[in-house]
C-alpha cells in the first residue's frame, strides 16, 4: 500500500517530475541496479534503507527550495576519522583500555541468558532452570571488595595518586626531605575520613537491605501454611499476600479472598501512578472450592522471557488434568509485579520471576559514584601544577649542570616543589562540602532537606539541564471538579447548588410518575433516538448529564471494614453505605474527581463489580443498572464507552466520554463544543466530552454477536474489535462536556519561571498520558499559553522518522511534546517488534534527534518507562556535556535520579523510594528554587575560591623555595623544615582560608530575586584556566617579592631570612584571605585573629627556627611590616581599581 499513499498532495506536477528525477539520480549514482527491478510497493522501505546515506542536517539551508524531504537533504558534517598514532594518542588508548576491561569483566561475569520458562503450581523442584535468589542488594562492596574498591576511587584521582607516591618516598633515606608525619598524616587524615563515610553509607544499605530481604510471607504447601523470608521465595512457590503487604516478586494472580475475583493494587513505587490498579485471577484457580485445591490439580503457567516493560506480559495457564485441558490466555491484568503493594483482600500468586529478573530490578540501575565538576576540573589544574613542578625541577638539575647523581638531585627537587600540589586542597574542600550540606540542612526557608551524597553540592551551581517527574512532582495529583456545560448553560464551583436542585426535581418528578404508572404493567419503552426530538427542560437535562457521569467510569467504591475486632472482612449485605466508610479506586484520578462530583450533587456510586453497579439518587432510592459492556479508555481510541442497562426500565444505553479530537465526529452536529473546549483548556482544565445513544434489545443483540466474534478472531483482533465498536459510536447525543483540574504544588508556576530565567532547560518525564502531559505542561506554565506545541506522531520505521524530523526542524521557539510508550510495529519481520516513536527516532537518529530537542524551549516526553527516563539522562550527558539534575517522588523517577549527575527525591505520597535514593532529599518542588539559586551557586563560588587559594598557598611557597634554591647555587636544601611547614598549611593559616565558605557575594534574597546571576555559573568563570593563571602569576610576584626582600635586609645570620620571610609570609596570607572575601561574617574576623595569635604565641617556643632576641627588636618588625605591604598593596589597588572600573555583576545589585 506504501505506493498508494500520496506524502505531498499539494505538490504541483513539475515539482514531483524534478523530485522523481532526483531520486532515479540518486539511487543510479548509489549503484547499479539499486531498486531497479523490484516492484514499485517496496519503494520507500529501499528509501527508508538508505537514509543512512542521507541524514539530517541540523540548518536551514535544505528546507529553503521546494524539493522532496527524502531527497533534498544536505550532507551532514562528515568529521574526518582520525587514524593510525593520530588516533591512539587522541583518546584511542583510552577507548582500548576501556574495551579490554570491559571485555575481561564479561568473560569473568557473563550474563546469563534470559528464557521464557515453565512454572509448575507449587513445585519449585520442577523447574528446568536454576533462577536467580529473590534477594535485593544495594551494596556497593562486599567484605573482601570494601577496602580495595575504596581505594581505587579514591586513587584513581591524579590528585590523591601523586600524594601517595611523594608520601611512599620519603621512605627512601636519600630522598627524605623532612619528618614522614608532614607528608603522612594529612593523607591518612583523608583517607580515613572517606574510608569512614564509606563505611557508615555502605552499613545503612546493607540494614535497609536485610529488612526487606527478611520480611515474612506465607507459603502454601501440601501440608498447610508454613513462613518464609523474602530472600527465601523460589520460581513455582505459592505465595500469599496480605492486604498492605509488599509483593515480593513477580507472580501470577491465581486466588483472592474478595468475591469478585479481582482485588486492587498499588503501583506508586513501579510506575509512579498512585491510582490503585485492578487485577483479575485466574479463572480457572478462582473457581476451585478451596484454598488446598491448588495442590490437587495438575497445572503450570507458560510466561515469556524476563523483560523491561511493565505495562505488557504474554503467557498461558494450563490444566492438564481435566478432560479436556484447560488454556486460559494471561495478560497483564494477572500478573502482580514485585515492589506493588496489595490494597483489597489476600491475594495468592505463583512466583515465575525472582530477583534480579523481576520487573523493578530490571527497571533499576546500579547507583555510580558521582563526582562533581569542579573536582573533574580541580584534577585538571593538578595536573597542569604537576607539569610545571616537573618544568621548574628539569630547570634546576640543568643549571646546576647534571652534576653528580643528577636523578637524585631531579627527585629531591620534585619533592621539594610539592607544595605546589597541596595536600591540603582535598582536606579543606572535603570540609568545605560537609559545611553545605550542613548549611542547606539547617536553612529554615526549605525545612525537611536532607543532604545524602555530601560530595557534590557545587553540581547544584552548574546545572543546566532539568528533568522532572509530573505526578506528585509538578501536581499534588489531586483532581478537582471545576465546570460543566451544557451548551447553553455553564455551571462553575459557586453553581453546583442549582445543580442539586435539578437533580433533586428531576428524581422527585420521575417518583411521581412511577407512582402513577406502578398500577398499570408498562412495556420498556423505545429508543429515544426512534422518538421525535423535543426540547427538553433544563432539569432533565442536566439529570442526564450527571447520570452518565456517574455510570460511565472504571471507578469501584471500596469500603474498609468496620467491624468487630478480629474481623477482617463484613459479608457485603451487612456493609453499611455510609459516605465515612466509602473510598474511590480507577486507574485515573480524573474518574475519581468526576464520581466524587456526581457525589457532591446527590448522585453517590455504593457499588460495583464486574456485572453491575448502584446509584443512590438524592432521597435515597437505590438504582440499579447491569454492565453489558466495558470498553476500556485506550491512547490510540482517546475514548472510553460502557453499555449499562436499567434495571427498573430494561433500557439499554451506550454511553461514551473521551477527548474532544475524538468525540467531534461521533456526536450530532453542534456549534459550541470545539469553543469551550478551547477556553476550558486556555482555563488549565482537563476537558472530557460526554455522550450516550439509546439501544433497543435488538440492536444490542445484533451488536454482542459481532462482537463476540472479532475478539474471537486470532488475525487483527485489534482492528475488528474496533471496527464494531464504530459501528455503534455514531451520530451520538452529546450531553455535556466535564472540566477538570489537577492541582500544582504550591509555588509550582513562579518556580519554574526562576529556574527559566536562570538558564536552566526544563524537560518533564512522564508515565501519563501525553493529553495529560501536555495539559499539565500548559497549566504549569513549563509552556506559555501563546507557545505553539509539536506533538511528535507516532512513527513506526525509519521513513517515518526521518520525514517527522524533518518536518519538526521547520518549527521555531516550539515546544516538543514525544511519546515513548509501546506501540505494536511490524519492521520487515514476521514477529511484531514494540518500538516507541521515541524509541525509533534514537535508534536511527540519535544525534539530530537530541540536538533538535535541545533547542526546543521545553520538552515533554509522556508515557515513559523508568528505563527510558534514565536513558534520555545519559543521551543529555552524552551529546551536550553538561550537567544534568533529575528530581522525582516514585520509585520509578530512582534510576533517572542516580543517572543524573545530581539527584533530587521529593517525600511525597509515592513513598519514599525516590528520596532515599537520590543525593538530594526536599518536601516540596517550591524547594528547588532556593537549594539551586542559593545554595548551588554560593557552594561553587566558595568552592572555587578556595580551591584557589589554597593553591595559591602552595605555589607561594614553592615560588619562595626555588628562589631561595637559585640564590644558594641550586641547591636542594629546604628552606623550611619540620613544624614550619606542618604549620604553615594548618594553624597559621587554615582557619582563615576555610573560613571562605561563609563568604557571599550577594544575599539569598537578592539571588532569589536575580535568577539570571546563576547564568553564569554555567560558563564556569569562577574556576578556569584563566583564573587560575591569574592566581599563579599573583603567587610568583607575592613569593618573589618576600624571599628577595627577606635576603636584600636580612644583615648577618641565615636564621634571620628564616624568621622575616616566614613571618612576611603568614601575614600575607592573612591579608589575602582579606582581599578575597567579598562580605565579612565575625567567624572570619575571629579566625584572622585566632591564626595571628597562635603564630605570635607559637615564637616563644620556635627556639630552633627563629632568633628570640632579633625578632623582638623593633629592625625585624619595620622589616616583616615593609615586605608585607610591598607584596599585598598593589594588589589591593588593583582590585580596587577593577571594581571601579569594570564591576562584576553581582556588585551592581548589591550596591
Amino acid at each position: 500500500m506504501a505506493e498508494q499513499i500520496p506524502l505531498y498532495p499539494v505538490r504541483s506536477a513539475a515539482a514531483l517530475a524534478a523530485a522523481n528525477r532526483k531520486r532515479a539520480a540518486y539511487f543510479s549514482a548509489a549503484g547499479p541496479g539499486l531498486g531497479a527491478d523490484r516492484p514499485s510497493r517496496y519503494q520507500l522501505e529501499d528509501e527508508s534503507a538508505h537514509l543512512d546515506e542521507m541524514p539530517l542536517m541540523m540548518s536551514e539551508e535544505g528546507f529553503e527550495n521546494d524539493e522532496s524531504d527524502y531527497h533534498t537533504l544536505p550532507r551532514a558534517r562528515i568529521t574526518r576519522r582520525k587514524r593510525g598514532l593520530e588516533w591512539f594518542v587522541c583518546g584511542g588508548w583510552k577507548f582500548l583500555c576501556t574495551s579490554c576491561c570491559d571485555w575481561l569483566i564479561n568473560i569473568c561475569q557473563r550474563k546469563r541468558e534470559l528464557k521464557a520458562r515453565t512454572v509448575w503450581l507449587g513445585c519449585p523442584e520442577k523447574c528446568e532452570e536454576k533462577h536467580p535468589r529473590n534477594s535485593i542488594k544495594n551494596q556497593k562492596y562486599n567484605i573482601f571488595t570494601f577496602i580495595p574498591g575504596v581505594l581505587y576511587e579514591q586513587f584513581k584521582f591524579f590528585l590523591n595518586l601523586y600524594f601517595l607516591i611523594v608520601s611512599c618516598s620519603q621512605f627512601v633515606p636519600a630522598l627524605k626531605i623532612g619528618y614522614l608525619y608532614t607528608y603522612w598524616a594529612p593523607l591518612g587524615f583523608v583517607l580515613a575520613v572517606t574510608i569512614m563515610r564509606e563505611a557508615v553509607d555502605e552499613f545503612r544499605r546493607f540494614q535497609r537491605d536485610k529488612e526487606v530481604n527478611s520480611q515474612l510471607y506465607s507459603k502454601l504447601t501440601v501440608r498447610g501454611k508454613v513462613q518464609v523470608k523474602s530472600s527465601d521465595i523460589q520460581v513455582g512457590d505459592l505465595i500469599i499476600v496480605e492486604k498492605n503487604q509488599r509483593i515480593p516478586s513477580d507472580m501470577v494472580f491465581l486466588r483472592t479472598s474478595e468475591k469478585a475475583g479481582s482485588c486492587f493494587i498499588r503501583t506508586d513505587q513501579l510506575d509512579g501512578e498512585t491510582d490503585w490498579k485492578l487485577k483479575v485471577a485466574v479463572s480457572c484457580t478462582q473457581r476451585l472450592p478451596a484454598l488446598g485445591d491448588l495442590f490437587s490439580i495438575n497445572a503450570y503457567v507458560y510466561a515469556q522471557k524476563p523483560q523491561l516493560d511493565i505495562h505488557s506480559f504474554e503467557g498461558t495457564f494450563t490444566r492438564e488434568d481435566s478432560d479436556p485441558p484447560v488454556h486460559e490466555s494471561l495478560s497483564i491484568e494477572n500478573t502482580l509485579w514485585a515492589s506493588t503493594v496489595v490494597a483489597s483482600g489476600t491475594v495468592i500468586g505463583v512466583v515465575i520471576y525472582t530477583g534480579k529478573e523481576t520487573r523493578s530490578v530490571m527497571n533499576t540501575s546500579n547507583p555510580k559514584n558521582k563526582v562533581g565538576l569542579l573536582d573533574l576540573e580541580l584534577n585538571q589544574l593538578t595536573k597542569a601544577l604537576f607539569l610545571a613542578l616537573v618544568a621548574l625541577s628539569v630547570v634546576m638539575v640543568t643549571l646546576q649542570g647534571f652534576a653528580g647523581p643528577w636523578y637524585r638531585s631531579l627527585f629531591r627537587f620534585l619533592l621539594l616543589f610539592s607544595y605546589i600540589i597541596p595536600i591540603s586542597l582535598r582536606v579543606n574542600l572535603d570540609m568545605g562540602k560537609a559545611a553545605y550540606g550542613w548549611m542547606i540542612m539547617k536553612d529554615e526557608n526549605i525545612p525537611g532537606t536532607v543532604v545524602r551524597t555530601s560530595t557534590i553540592p557545587e553540581e547544584l551551581g552548574r546545572l543546566v539541564y532539568l528533568l522532572t517527574d509530573k505526578t506528585g512532582t509538578l501536581t499534588q495529583n489531586e483532581m478537582v471538579f471545576k465546570r460543566l456545560h451544557l451548551g447553553t448553560v455553564s455551571y462553575g464551583t459557586d453553581t453546583m447548588d442549582e445543580i442539586q436542585n435539578h437533580l433533586v426535581n428531576a428524581y422527585a418528578q420521575m417518583q411521581c410518575q412511577a407512582g402513577g404508572s406502578s398500577t398499570a404493567s408498562t412495556p420498556p419503552r423505545k429508543a429515544q433516538s426512534s422518538a421525535p426530538k423535543v426540547r427538553r427542560s433544563v432539569s432533565s437535562r442536566v439529570h442526564e448529564a450527571v447520570k452518565a457521569v456517574a455510570l460511565c467510569h472504571n471507578v469501584t467504591p471500596v469500603y474498609e471494614a468496620c467491624g468487630m475486632a478480629g474481623e477482617t472482612e463484613v459479608a457485603e449485605a451487612d456493609q453499611d453505605f455510609s459516605d465515612d466508610n466509602r473510598t474511590y479506586q480507577a486507574s485515573s484520578p480524573d474518574e475519581v474527581a468526576l464520581v466524587r462530583w456526581t457525589e457532591s450533587v446527590g448522585l453517590t456510586l455504593v457499588s460495583r463489580d464486574l456485572t453491575s453497579m448502584q446509584l443512590r439518587t438524592p432521597s435515597g432510592q437505590i438504582l440499579t443498572y447491569c454492565i453489558l459492556q466495558t470498553f476500556p479508555f485506550t491512547s490510540e481510541s482517546k475514548r472510553m464507552g460502557v453499555i449499562v442497562r436499567d434495571e427498573s426500565t430494561a433500557e439499554i444505553t451506550f454511553y461514551m466520554k473521551g477527548a474532544d479530537v475524538a468525540m467531534a465526529s461521533i456526536v450530532q452536529y453542534n456549534d459550541w463544543l470545539e469553543e469551550e473546549c478551547g477556553n476550558m483548556a486556555r482555563e488549565g482544565l482537563r476537558t472530557l466530552v460526554v455522550a450516550k445513544r439509546a439501544l433497543t434489545e435488538e440492536q444490542y443483540q445484533d451488536f454482542e454477536s459481532r462482537y463476540n466474534q472479532a475478539k474471537l478472531s486470532l488475525h487483527d483482533r485489534t482492528l475488528k474489535v474496533a471496527a464494531v465498536v464504530e459501528s455503534l459510536e455514531r451520530e451520538m447525543e452529546l450531553l455535556c462536556l466535564t472540566g477538570v483540574e489537577d492541582q500544582l504544588q504550591a509555588d509550582v508556576r513562579p518556580t519554574l519561571e526562576m529556574l527559566r530565567n536562570a538558564g536552566i532547560k526544563i524537560w518533564m518525564l512522564t508515565g501519563d498520558k501525553l493529553e495529560t502531559a501536555t495539559c499539565i505542561a500548559k497549566s504549569s506554565h513549563l509552556v506559555s499559553r501563546t507557545q505553539d506545541t509539536h506533538v511528535f506522531r507516532p512513527v513506526t520505521s525509519r521513513g517515518e522518522a526521518h520525514l517527522e524530523l524533518n518536518a519538526f526542524r521547520r518549527k521555531h521557539d516550539c515546544a516538543l511534546v514525544i511519546s515513548g510508550d509501546s506501540l505494536e510495529v511490524r519492521l520487515a519481520c514476521p514477529r511484531p517488534v514494540h518500538l516507541s516513536s521515541l524509541e525509533v527516532c534514537l535508534k536511527y537518529y540519535e544525534h539530530e534527534f537530541v540536538e533538535l530537542a535541545c533547542q526546543c524551549p521545553a520538552v515533554v516526553c509522556c508515557r515513559c518507562s523508568p528505563t527510558q527516563k534514565a536513558h534520555i539522562v545519559k543521551l543529555l550527558q552524552q551529546h551536550t556535556g553538561r550537567r544534568t539534575c533529575a528530581i522525582g517522588d516514585g520509585g520509578n523517577d530512582v534510576s533517572m535520579i542516580q543517572a543524573a549527575d545530581c539527584g533530587i527525591g521529593i517525600e511525597g505520597k509515592e513513598g519514599r523510594q525516590a528520596s532515599l535514593a537520590a543525593d538530594f532529599s526536599i518536601t516540596r518542588f517550591k524547594h528547588v528554587g532556593r537549594l539551586l539559586m542559593v545554595h548551588g551557586r554560593s557552594s561553587y563560588k566558595r568552592s572555587a575560591a578556595l580551591g584557589q587559594f589554597v593553591m595559591h598557598r602552595g605555589l607561594i611557597i614553592s615560588t619562595m623555595q626555588a628562589v631561595f634554591s637559585s640564590v644558594f647555587y641550586f641547591a636542594s636544601v629546604p628552606l623550611y623544615q619540620g613544624f614550619l611547614m606542618v604549620g604553615y598549611a594548618t594553624v597559621y593559616t587554615m582557619f582563615p582560608v576555610f573560613s571562605l565558605v561563609l563568604d557571599q557575594d550577594v544575599k539569598p534574597e537578592m539571588a532569589m530575586l536575580y535568577p539570571e546571576l546563576y547564568k553564569d555559573l554555567t560558563k564556569g568563570r569562577s574556576l578556569s584556566f584563566k583564573t587560575f593563571l591569574v592566581w599563579v602569576l599573583v603567587s610568583i610576584y607575592q613569593g618573589g617579592i618576600l624571599m628577595f626582600g627577606a635576603l636584600v635586609l636580612f644583615e648577618s645570620e641565615f636564621v634571620h631570612v628564616v624568621a622575616i620571610s616566614f613571618t612576611a609570609l603568614v601575614l600575607t596570607e592573612l591579608l589575602m584571605v582579606a582581599l578575597t572575601v567579598r562580605t565579612w561574617h565575625w567567624l572570619m574576623v575571629v579566625a584572622e585573629l585566632l591564626s595571628l595569635g597562635c603564630y605570635v604565641a607559637s615564637l616563644a617556643f620556635l627556639n630552633e627556627y627563629f632568633d628570640v632576641a632579633f625578632i623582638t627588636t623593633v629592625t625585624f618588625v619595620w622589616k616583616v611590616s615593609a615586605i608585607t605591604v610591598v607584596s599585598c598593596l598593589p594588589l589591593y589597588v588593583l582590585k580596587y581599581l577593577k571594581r571601579k572600573l569594570s564591576p562584576p555583576s553581582y556588585s551592581k545589585l548589591s550596591s
